[in-house]
């Protein structure tokens, strides 16, 4: 059911010095910072040659890692995001076999303009999971 790995979403507290230390440090490919309301949070991808980070930071207070970091003040993984070809299947799918999925279960538009679901991490070895439809 899932495809290939996306991207890796890392929480920061400081998305500018985080943008700065993968373009000027580690010589990555840094886009521009984008605004995701309906999430709660600012990313900006970094392009590499496999796949993508994602670096996210609150966009208000009402931010859904806002709570992630003030557990992890430095920041850190917050999620994998892999491919599902069909993200309403594979919603289905997830549901019959007894997983969790986060918001209600509608997919929602993502940074990348297409929908997306989240899956608990209690149900998938700690690890909150992101879908993403091709």
């Amino acid at each position: 059911m899932i495809g290939r790995l996306n991207h890796v979403a890392i929480a920061v507290p400081d998305l500018e010095g985080a943008s700065a230390l993968y373009r000027d440090t580690l010589g990555a490919v840094v886009g521009a910072a984008q605004d995701q309301p309906d999430h709660g949070v600012r990313v900006v991808f970094v392009d590499l040659p496999n796949t993508k980070i994602e670096l996210l930071a609150p966009l208000g207070e009402n931010s859904p890692i806002s709570g992630f970091l003030e557990k992890n003040v430095a920041g850190g993984i917050h999620h994998i995001c892999y491919e599902v070809k069909d993200i309403l299947a594979a919603r289905d799918r997830l549901v019959d076999s007894g997983a969790r999925v986060l918001g209600g279960g509608e997919p929602k538009i993502g940074a990348h303009g297409k929908p997306v679901l989240f899956l608990h991490p209690k149900d998938f070895n700690g690890t909150l999971i992101e879908l993403e439809q091709v």
